[in-house]
Formats: structure tokens, C-alpha cells, sequence
């Protein structure tokens, strides 16, 4: 058999097969975002997958292994780093969350996280800029985009919207009102979202601080949090905020983490003794997770996250 009928039967075989240049574009955007942080004195970092106890959030389910979890974010152990003097660094590595699969979601996937000493959530929204920038050069792609018919301009500087705003402009109820019913999140997933970052990115911000258990406080505007999403063409990519620093805060938003997931059914979790212990000697800081999977699909133009994944669950 030659060379072009064992490709062209391996096409009718193997998934991996046409996606192919997918793969190959992912492999340029990860060694461009390694490259960026590289460039600007950020440390690479690996911290233990399997850990003892996760951050304690209502809406995110840890998978269990062997009386530990699999991380769903490494957020704890690389702001122990900071607390132990490390400056900025980043990591891009496997997360699991139990039960997340759909077209936009893997229950095994890859995150980039970054963080930086003496930076706020402002200053990461401008790395988010310049980030881009460089994964869409890598990926063959110019100031603009084009992703699902949808046409994106990547100049800066990209937009930013309050939730506030957002409610007022897209939601069928008040941001208030979504609170007090517990439809915040459905109502940012389904009524907001989709009219998101279409034509240039955006950055919507200061999030109530019930939905931000990590986050910093706003200083003039205390029932808020410094914490933003960064959306394209309706598909939300970024998370990041202005890190709390104060264990006694944060131990008392686990807390309330914990009621509301005994009140919903759910399991508690342990307290992350160890880092609720370094957290006195963390620095002011900013961090962002990104998801490096949606990052590929956007530059790609593939509909859905399996177009831009080696293997999926169903394939083991």
C-alpha cells in the first residue's frame, strides 16, 4: 500500500488523523504562551495534581483519588509560592472537574494559570491583551480573527463592561434579583454571554463578592469583587482577579462554600489547612486562569472542543 492510500484510509480510521493541523497549531500557541511568560521573567512552575484538599467552591465538583482529589485548579499551591517569595510565575497543565463535559467542556483539561506579586485584576486584563497577541501570531492569524462566522478585531484596547451593566443591558431580571433566586450563573450563561466579546474581546467585570470566594474585595464599593471574564465571540476563556490575602476572610467564605454545598446535596469538602496558613505571608497579588483548550478552538475555528483535543473520554 502506498504512502497515499495508508493516509488516505488512516483518514477514514483515525479521528486524530483530521485533526491533525489542529494539533499542530495548539503545539505552535503553547510554545508561544510559554514564550511570552518566559520573555518577561515569569518562572515556569509544576505543582502536584493530586492534592488533599481542594479550594471549597459550591459550583465546582473535585474528583475524587484514593481519599485525595485531582486538582480542578493549581490556584492554592502556586499562591503558596507567592507567599513563599516567588515573584510571577505560570503553569500550564491537566485540571479535572467532576462531571463538566459538553461541547465546551472536558472533565480533564488544560489550564494556564499565571500570577504576579504587587499586580491587580487591571493589570492582568492588559496581559490578557498582549497574551493574545502572540498566541494568535503563532497560530498564523493577524489583528483579526474570524471564528465561527463571527469576525474579531484584536486591537487594543479591548472592551469592558460592568456585570452591572451587563444585567441592565442583557438580562431578563436584575442583577439583584438573580442573586436573591439563585440564577446569577444561568442567567450570565444563558442570557448574557452569548452577546459577548462579538467584534472585539471583552472584559466584563467587578463581580458580586458572593461569586467571587477568592477574590479581593472592591475598596469603594465593598459588596463587589475585583475579579473579571475575559469573553470572545460569546465564549467565555479567562477568569482573574485581584487575589484575597486575609486567612481570616478566606476561611470564612470556605465556610459559607461549605454551607452552600451541604444545603444543595453536595458533599463538604476539607479545609486547605496549608494554605489558609501561608496566606499571611502572601504578598498583594493578581492571577488568571485561562482555558488553553477554548484558546485553541478560537484560533482554530473548531465548533467544539473535541476538534482540538488528542483524545477524548469516549476514546478510553
Amino acid at each position: 500500500m502506498d504512502g497515499r492510500r495508508t493516509e488516505s484510509v488512516s483518514m477514514g480510521i483515525f479521528r486524530q488523523t483530521r485533526i491533525r493541523k489542529n494539533l499542530a497549531r495548539r503545539a505552535d500557541i503553547l510554545r508561544a504562551v510559554a514564550e511570552y511568560f518566559d520573555g518577561r521573567g515569569f518562572m515556569a512552575v509544576e505543582t502536584p495534581v493530586r492534592i488533599a484538599a481542594p479550594a471549597p467552591e459550591a459550583h465546582i465538583d473535585p474528583q475524587p483519588s484514593g481519599g485525595w482529589f485531582l486538582r480542578a485548579s493549581p490556584e492554592l499551591c502556586m499562591k503558596r509560592l507567592l507567599a513563599a517569595g516567588y515573584p510571577a510565575l505560570y503553569q500550564i497543565g491537566k485540571c479535572f472537574r467532576k462531571g463538566e463535559r459538553g461541547t465546551l467542556h472536558l472533565p480533564e483539561m488544560t489550564l494556564l494559570e499565571w500570577y504576579a506579586a504587587h499586580a491587580d485584576y487591571k493589570d492582568l486584563m492588559t496581559q490578557c491583551e498582549r497574551l493574545f497577541f502572540s498566541a494568535a501570531a503563532a497560530a498564523g492569524c493577524g489583528e483579526t480573527i474570524r471564528y465561527q462566522k463571527q469576525v474579531v478585531r484584536l486591537a487594543a484596547p479591548w472592551g469592558r463592561m460592568t456585570v452591572q451593566e451587563a444585567f441592565e443591558r442583557y438580562a431578563p431580571m436584575s442583577m439583584a434579583t438573580a442573586l436573591a433566586q439563585d440564577r446569577f450563573d444561568d442567567i450570565i450563561a444563558l442570557d448574557i454571554a452569548p452577546h459577548l466579546g462579538r467584534g472585539r474581546p471583552l472584559f466584563l467585570y467587578d463581580y458580586p463578592l458572593a461569586h467571587a470566594s477568592l477574590a479581593r474585595q472592591k475598596a469603594e464599593a465593598p459588596h463587589l469583587a475585583e475579579r473579571f471574564e475575559l469573553y470572545i465571540a460569546g465564549m467565555e476563556l479567562a477568569n482573574g482577579f485581584s487575589e484575597l490575602t486575609d486567612p481570616v476572610e478566606q476561611r470564612r467564605r470556605f465556610a459559607a462554600e461549605q454551607k452552600l454545598r451541604r444545603r444543595t446535596g453536595k458533599p463538604p469538602q476539607p479545609m486547605p489547612e496549608a494554605f489558609l496558613q501561608s496566606l499571611a505571608h502572601m504578598p498583594p497579588a493578581a492571577g488568571c486562569a485561562l482555558g488553553i483548550d477554548r484558546l485553541v478552538m478560537l484560533l482554530t475555528d473548531a465548533v467544539a472542543i473535541d476538534a482540538v483535543v488528542a483524545f477524548t473520554p469516549e476514546e478510553m
